[in-house]
């Protein structure tokens, strides 16, 4: 019976160790799949349908003011009423304008008086020159002194008039009839000129306000109709126009003040009602992708692209020409069909191979 050689024993064993050594080696580098869910895309609809919640309001609000200073002693509207054109709505104490027009009626009595005086005597001035008994000196005097009274009769009729007016101004008048929105002062409150006593929202158009996206400016037509309805009523309607949009934009939530004019709005559109404006734009069909399939490569977006022969990613930058928080429209970097990575995105990495959990279109 032969036996083997120790050394013989120790090369097989080697070589045996070796050969496992190598297997687990290829087995630890064998590429594990990714699973990552996936959609197909396309092209969806253009013409988006987007919705904006706003409030009316009058085309035209006006600050009622007295346009002298005094204590408030009445005020005859509230918010809420409507007024109309010539109404008293509110009073100041008009003693102290009273007592400046008596003054400045006294004033022009004085100077009248001058002025009779002034002109008795240029008169008689003037005869004597004619006669020679008096010198050309006296006589410029004299023409002086009239002119001098007559200008001052001219000041003391231009007080009056002022004065007159100041009486008048103690009384606040509508100028348009309308409806109170809101009041800045009390009976009893000491108040300054130009200082706003009413706020009357005048009757005539009514507007639906709207803070809208630049993007969404943009993309809607000029001459756009806007379906406008009560938040609370969706069948009370009106129709409207884009009548003025605000050229610089809200400093903290940068969107732009567009203000809608309605035409022939319902009654129960009150001022102040809650609204939704909708707008059809005028936009191309783009390629939808959900919002999570977003990334982004040299701070620029991009997506996942998987290629369907190899079953390996891709990563690929896209231009976005709209996005919500749950979808993204892609102008350019993609084309229908394509398979693009909705969820997973984070752990790829350029070339790796995945398993596909789910697809659609």
């Amino acid at each position: 019976m032969r036996t083997s050689s120790p050394w013989m024993s120790v090369a097989a064993l080697g070589a045996a160790l070796l050969l496992a050594g190598c297997g687990q080696e290829s087995e630890a580098e064998a590429p594990q799949l990714r699973p990552v869910r996936v959609i197909s895309v396309g092209k969806g609809e253009g013409g988006q349908l987007v919705t904006f919640t706003g409030h009316v309001q009058a085309q035209d609000e006006a600050s009622l003011a007295f346009r002298v200073s005094g204590r408030m002693i009445e005020r005859t509207a509230n918010v809420g009423d409507r007024v109309k054109a010539g109404q008293i709505v509110a009073r100041l104490d008009p003693q102290n304008a009273l007592n400046t027009l008596r003054s400045a009626q006294a004033a022009l009595a004085a100077a009248e008086s001058q002025l009779v005086t002034a002109a008795n005597t240029f008169e008689r001035q003037d005869r004597l020159l004619g006669n020679g008994f008096t010198t050309r000196a006296q006589h410029d005097a004299a023409r002086t002194g009239l002119q001098a009274a007559q200008s001052g009769v001219d000041n003391a009729e231009a007080q009056l008039k002022i004065a007159e007016d100041n009486v008048g101004y103690t009384n606040l008048v509508v100028d348009a009839p309308g409806t109170v929105t809101a009041r800045g002062a009390e009976p009893g409150e000491v108040v300054q000129a130009g200082q706003m006593i009413l706020q009357l929202a005048r009757e005539g158009g009514r507007d639906a306000v709207f803070d809208v996206p630049a993007q969404m400016l943009r993309a809607a037509s000029a001459d756009a109709v806007i379906d406008v309805s009560l938040t609370d009523d969706a069948g009370v309607t009106a129709i409207g126009r884009v009548r003025e949009v605000s050229p610089q934009a809200d400093p903290v939530t940068r969107t732009f003040r567009v203000r809608v004019g309605l035409d022939s709005p319902p009654e129960a559109m009150r001022l102040g009602s809650t609204v939704n404006g909708r707008i059809q734009l005028d936009n191309d069909a783009v390629i939808e992708i959900p919002a999570s399939a977003l990334t982004s490569v040299n701070s620029q977006p991009a997506v996942w692209v998987v290629d369907p022969a190899t079953q390996t990613v891709a990563l690929r930058n896209i231009e976005v020409r709209r996005f919500s928080q749950a979808t993204v429209g892609v102008a350019s970097g993609l084309a229908a069909g394509e398979v693009v990575v909705t969820a997973g995105v984070q752990a790829l990495h350029p070339g790796q191979k995945v398993r596909l959990l789910g697809a659609g279109s």
